[in-house]
């Protein structure tokens, strides 16, 4: 796992530029770097190593194929490696070294053939990746993201040229050799700010600054004289690609046989995740998803060291405290189990170098989490932790996925029934956990297809939000509804799609790689730490695919099948024990010990000074949520982390 970061350019390739980007993501790849340039044909890349696979000198990058005519920089494992390079070796390849770079430069010499090439070439990897492959004799760029984006690449397109990197802070480093003056990340994008508080992270290829983007998951690029030329989109999620074949299948499914093809799965995908040159860890919350993993784990590394984390007043959220559960699977399991405590004084201190390591405002603390995680793992020389990640959203465990299910109990009322139904679930007490997921659940009984279902995603009503925007705000944003996005995806999805299904599809392609993959891989590297998430291997991601919707949420039981699945490995308690968040107890922390930080976080003269919310409004709001009369904790928190991002990067309207 490591960090890249790359230009061409027809006019700018500073070595300067290089050396700063290099810097800025050195934390990703502490291990080694190295620079590439040809100052011919305006192309530049960098990359930091984290060494996982073949520790030697023969694993570094840049990486040049053996006439120098391709060069790689890559972020990522590749699982198959080993299978790969075997088949490489009968068509006559020969390695040097013992890498899964190398391997992946070699299937791409392999596949020389432009975008039809290398999208057979992307077709055969089992791996989490992100990369740029300069090819010399094709004069060309190609820049290609795993099937679910579990590796972030952001990228910049503008008269400076074609800029690409792991993270955004190194295209500002990038640029500014070329331009002192030029501030990549001062423009602001007003839609992605409001997605950004509609749902606390920005679905599709958004970022704050209109000037970055994000190469979505299962896409690939080509650049050509520092300009984007081609794109594919190399994978679809099975959902939109299930045939006749595939849905009788699905419909004559057993549940002994949905049972024993997810054990096999799973336990095949931890195991080969597994494969590194290092010790390898895991996260351990003492909930289903990583004990899972862990109990697959250590069937291979019975001495798997794991980590979790001690949040006190998780009870105050309505969540269950995870630590008695994660101690109880580490005993029944037997492994060793580090615990790190937390506390809101250190959280509320960490907030602003978080917001800069994200490099995007998503209001979560649960990437603090990671990092706490992540650093003790390092400092106990670990450099790959396994992670759950990706569970609830195969296999359904979050409780959008159950209020969904409730629908068929109310959703046959007339219009106006509904509607009443989400007026007076508005009144219900919002400092209580049952009176919130009641008016999560009612919110929105008045909208009616993908609409309703979108709204489970909202944090906030669309005039509740509005109310906060000021004037030129409201005005830059236009007809732009953050709704659309997702309205657009699932217009391609066979209409027989099940509601559950077409849910999951939503989380799959967005609430992972758009937020938890994308919080999990920043903090985790921040320390050099490789975060590896076994659920989202592509065979067993393809399988979930045909497992009938009845057997993922089951009446009042999420995740039923795998909960089925794991009974003898894993107690029952723990299997069926209460869903809880990977977060902190935020809503007591705000109304108490962040109380003061949110004051002056979000003070009259930074918000006036910024242009972009009504202070006015915005205090009323912090009013009402002090109170109980509302429960906008997650909003403020939003609302937070976008002025701090702000003031990061120097954005004034």
């Amino acid at each position: 796992m490591c960090g890249i970061a790359g230009v061409q350019s027809i006019t700018f390739l500073s070595s300067e530029g290089l050396s700063k980007a290099l810097i800025s993501i050195s934390h990703r790849g502490p291990d080694d770097s190295g620079v590439y340039k040809d100052s011919h044909s305006g192309v530049g890349l960098v990359h930091t190593r984290l060494s996982i696979l073949d520790l030697s000198p023969l694993g570094h990058q840049p990486m040049s194929s053996d006439d120098g005519s391709v060069v790689i920089v890559f972020n990522g494992e590749i699982y198959n490696f080993r299978e790969l390079r075997a088949e490489l070796e009968f068509l006559g390849c020969t390695f040097h070294g013992n890498s899964d770079t190398e391997v992946l430069l070699n299937l791409y010499l392999a596949h020389r053939k432009g975008m039809n090439g290398l999208e057979k070439m992307l077709k055969k990897i089992n791996g989490i990746f992100a990369f740029a492959i300069w090819d010399a004799d094709l004069g060309a760029l190609c820049l290609a993201r795993d099937a679910l984006g579990v590796k972030p690449l952001y990228y910049s397109s503008s008269d400076y040229g074609f800029l690409f990197s792991s993270e955004i802070k190194a295209l500002t480093a990038l640029l500014s050799a070329y331009d002192e003056d030029f501030e990549l990340l001062s423009q602001i994008d007003c839609s992605a700010i409001d997605r950004y508080l509609t749902y606390l992270w920005c679905p599709g290829s958004q970022t704050p600054s209109k000037n970055v983007k994000k190469l979505l998951p299962g896409q690939a690029i080509w650049v050509k004289e520092g300009k984007l030329v081609d794109l594919i989109n190399w994978y679809q999620l099975p959902a939109f690609r299930l045939t006749v074949h595939d849905k009788i299948k699905r419909s004559e499914m057993r549940e002994a046989d949905a049972i024993h093809a997810t054990e096999h799965h799973l336990s095949q995908a931890v195991k080969r995740q597994l494969v590194a040159d290092v010790p390898v860890g895991a996260f351990l919350s003492g909930g289903l998803d990583s004990s899972s993993i862990v109990a697959f784990a250590r069937k291979e590394n019975p001495n798997i060291r794991c980590f979790t984390i001690d949040t006190s007043g998780h009870h105050d959220e309505g969540f269950a405290d995870d630590l008695p559960y994660a101690k109880k699977v580490a005993s029944h399991l037997n492994v060793p189990l580090d615990i790190v405590k937390v506390d809101p004084i250190r959280m509320a201190m960490d907030l602003p170098s978080m917001i800069a390591q994200l490099d995007e405002p998503l209001a979560d603390p649960a990437p603090l989490n990671v990092l706490y995680i992540s650093e003790l793992a390092r400092q106990q020389g670990i450099k790959v932790l396994l992670s759950g990640a990706g569970g609830d959203d195969l296999f359904s465990g979050y409780r959008r996925h159950f209020a969904l299910s409730l629908e068929k109990y109310w959703r046959w009322l007339p219009f106006a029934t509904r509607a009443l139904l989400a007026t007076g679930s508005r009144s219900l007490n919002a400092e209580h956990p049952l009176g919130r997921r009641l008016r999560k659940l009612f919110n929105g009984a008045e909208l009616s297809g993908d609409q309703r279902l979108i709204n489970y995603f909202r944090w906030i009503d669309r005039q509740d939000l509005h109310d906060l925007y000021t004037p030129e705000f409201l005005s830059e944003l236009g007809k732009s509804r953050p709704e659309d996005i997702f309205l657009e995806f699932l217009s391609a999805l066979p209409p027989d799609t099940d509601r559950l299904e077409r849910m999951l599809a939503l989380e799959q392609r967005f609430f992972l790689a758009d937020h938890n993959l994308t919080y999990t891989d920043k903090m985790s590297m921040a320390v050099g730490v490789e975060v590896r998430v076994p659920f989202l291997d592509i065979d067993l991601v393809e399988f979930a695919a045909l497992i009938p919707p009845h057997f993922k949420q089951k009446g009042r039981v999420g995740k039923w099948i795998l909960k089925k699945t794991m009974e003898p490995y894993l107690p029952h308690d723990i299997i069926y024990r209460p869903k809880s968040g990977f977060g902190a107890p935020l809503r007591r922390w705000l109304r108490n010990e962040l109380r003061e930080w949110l004051a002056d976080t979000l003070s009259p003269q930074s918000l006036n000074a910024r242009g972009l919310f009504d202070a006015t409004a915005v205090h009323r709001l912090i009013k009402a949520n002090s109170t109980g009369t509302v429960d906008a904790t997650y909003t403020l928190f939003s609302l937070a982390c976008i002025e701090i991002w702000c003031q990061n990067n120097n954005v004034k309207r």
